[in-house]
Parts: C-alpha cells; sequence; structure tokens
C-alpha cells in the first residue's frame, strides 16, 4: 500500500513537472531577431515595429517573442539588409527596397512620383491590393510581413531655396532610388546615391547640397538642424516616395507552428498597412512644425510652378514603361494598376 502510494506520488510529481516544463517551453516558443537601420528614436523603431512585436507577443501569450537591434546592431551595412533575411542572418528585416537594385522591378513602380501622391495610408492600401496579383513574384525569396511607403520626400536643403525647377539646376542631392535617379536628372540635379545613415555628414561637408527625405526621417538624423530650407509641391505633394520591406526568413516562417503563423500574418500585411500609414502621416506636420520653429524655411511651390515638376515626372513615368517593358514586365497594367488602387483608395479615405 505504502510503495503504490509512493509510486503514485512519484508519478504525479513527474507528470507535475513535465507540465510545468512544458508550460515554461511553452510561454516562450521562439525568439525572433528584428535587424533594421534607423536608430530607435525614430518613427519606424518607436511608433511602428515595436508595436507590432508587443501586439504580437501579447496574441500568442508570449510563445512569440522579439529581440529588436536597431541601427544595424547585428552587422553589416543598410543595403546587405534583404540579403540578411533571406539567408537567414537576421529572422526579420526593415529595409529600403531600392538598396538592392533590380531585384524588386515590379514593387518599383510606387516609387514613382507621378504614382504616389503624399499619403502612406493610401499608398500602402494600393500595394496591399496589388501584392498577390502583380507584385508576388518580387518577393519570392522571402516572406513579405509588409510592403509599404513613407509619406514622400519633401526637399531638404543646406543653402539653396527651391521655389522652381529652374533652383534645381546643378544642385548634388541625394537620391533613395534608381527612378529617384531618373527624377533627379530630370529635374537638372546631380543624383548621388547613398544610404540614409550617411546624409548628416555629407550635407555637413557639403558633399550634399541636399537630400530627398520624409520629415520623419529628417528629424532623428538631424537633417532638420542642418538645413536650412525645406520644399515641397503645392498641395502637399511629394517627391515620390520610398518602398521599404518589412520581412522574414522564408524557411523560418514556414518552420513556426500553424497557430504562431496565423497570429504573425494577423498582425501583418493589410491590417498593418493602415498602421504604418498613419504612423508616418501623422508624424510629418509634427517635424515641420519643429522645422519652423528653428527658423527654417519651409516651402511649398505655386501650383503654376509645380506643373514643371509634374513635366520632370512624367519623364520619369515614360522612362520606367520603356525599362520594365525592355525586361519583359507587363509594365503598362502595372502602371495602370497601381494608378487605379491609389484612386481608389483616395477616394475612400476622403470619405471616411
Amino acid at each position: 500500500m505504502i510503495k503504490t502510494w509512493a509510486r503514485a506520488v512519484a508519478v504525479t510529481a513527474m507528470a507535475a513537472a513535465a507540465l510545468a516544463a512544458s508550460g515554461a517551453a511553452r510561454a516562450q516558443d521562439v525568439t525572433l531577431t528584428v535587424h533594421h537601420f534607423l536608430s530607435a528614436k525614430a518613427v519606424n523603431h518607436a511608433d511602428f515595429i515595436v508595436p507590432w512585436a508587443k501586439r504580437i507577443e501579447a496574441a500568442s501569450d508570449g510563445r512569440i517573442a522579439f529581440e529588436i537591434f536597431p541601427s544595424m546592431a547585428l552587422g553589416g551595412s543598410p543595403p546587405e539588409l534583404y540579403q540578411q533575411a533571406r539567408d537567414g542572418v537576421a529572422d526579420i528585416v526593415w529595409t529600403v527596397l531600392g538598396y538592392t537594385p533590380g531585384v524588386f522591378p515590379r514593387a518599383e513602380v510606387f516609387n514613382l512620383p507621378s504614382v504616389h501622391g503624399g499619403s502612406a495610408v493610401v499608398t500602402n492600401l494600393a500595394i496591399q491590393d496589388l501584392m498577390v496579383e502583380h507584385l508576388a513574384e518580387d518577393f519570392a525569396d522571402i516572406h513579405p510581413l509588409l510592403v509599404h511607403v513613407h509619406s514622400g520626400q519633401a526637399l531638404h536643403t543646406v543653402n539653396a531655396e527651391v521655389r522652381t525647377i529652374d533652383d534645381m539646376r546643378g544642385l548634388k542631392l541625394r537620391v533613395p532610388s534608381r527612378s529617384g535617379t531618373w527624377m533627379i536628372e530630370a529635374m537638372g540635379a546631380d543624383p548621388v546615391a547613398m544610404p540614409a545613415p550617411e546624409l548628416p555628414q555629407a550635407l555637413s561637408q557639403g558633399v550634399l547640397d541636399g537630400a530627398f527625405i520624409p520629415f520623419e526621417v529628417a528629424m532623428p538624423l538631424k537633417v532638420v538642424d542642418i538645413a536650412r530650407a525645406h520644399t515641397e509641391l503645392s498641395d502637399g505633394r511629394r517627391f515620390g516616395t520610398t518602398t521599404f520591406l518589412l520581412a522574414m526568413n522564408k524557411e523560418r516562417y514556414e518552420g513556426l507552428p500553424e497557430d504562431l503563423r496565423a497570429i504573425i500574418d494577423a498582425e501583418s500585411g493589410a491590417t498593418l498597412a493602415r498602421t504604418a500609414g498613419v504612423a508616418w502621416d501623422s508624424i510629418e506636420p509634427k517635424v515641420m512644425a519643429v522645422a519652423a520653429d528653428r527658423g527654417n524655411t519651409l516651402i511649398q511651390v505655386s501650383e503654376a510652378d509645380t506643373q514643371a515638376f509634374l513635366d520632370a515626372f512624367q519623364a520619369v513615368e515614360d522612362r520606367w514603361l520603356a525599362d520594365a517593358a525592355q525586361r519583359g514586365l507587363p509594365a503598362a497594367d502595372l502602371l495602370a494598376a497601381a494608378k487605379a488602387a491609389i484612386a481608389r483608395h483616395a477616394r475612400a479615405e476622403a470619405g471616411r
């Protein structure tokens, strides 16, 4: 009797221990690393990636945890981030599509200044509409969590004040993408390619006269402190935008249990597109106010003078169409689908 009772106690204790161990394992089944190139003070980190990670951690009851590494803390340079996600150096990265030219030829359509109108929310939702039918081949080697844009590029200049397209002539300007290079050339300026973190030094040392970035990026990089003038077009239209990618290593994603994949999916894609767009759109006027308080000159090009810029944008679109068609892409259909999706969501957002 005593031996039977002792065995029962032992079995119960072992079961309890096993259950406790199982619970501990279930409490945090997986830890995912996230790597990006901006600082922990940037909107991308504080208002986009961190809240996204926290929502997933909460929805998974702690079974998914994240370690987030800003400022390239895991090593490498910003142009290497896509390869880091593809090859599994990091589980998840946030990067600029333009850092790896030629890899995302379809998604490049949303960089065009004739496509993006100035609202990150509108363009982000439009991108989601095209992901399956038009853009999927660009992302075959990774698992895309979100393809999105920021509110659009204003021009930040150190000395020059740009009010007409003639004021652009000969300026050395940082370009964020291939189509951005074409845009700068079409406006008569000289494009200089470089990752965003290198901008402060380049502007301070006169390597650049200015840079095309949104205000929210200009703030953490202290470009607002270096530049003296900031230009956007009439009605707040911007000089195109930059397309970003939040991506996960494909094998890492597919190796997760189905229920954890479902949690990640529920917090990504179209659900995340609006959240990201709101984060970017809401910060722009706040940083513009900071620039004004510093005594910087905020310029909105007149409607009449904006037309010359729009003509240059059309030249960029024509160049992209010819180049994409030469690559064998259905360029005209893709461009039409992108513009139609943006127009559709712009109408819907105006009615909200």
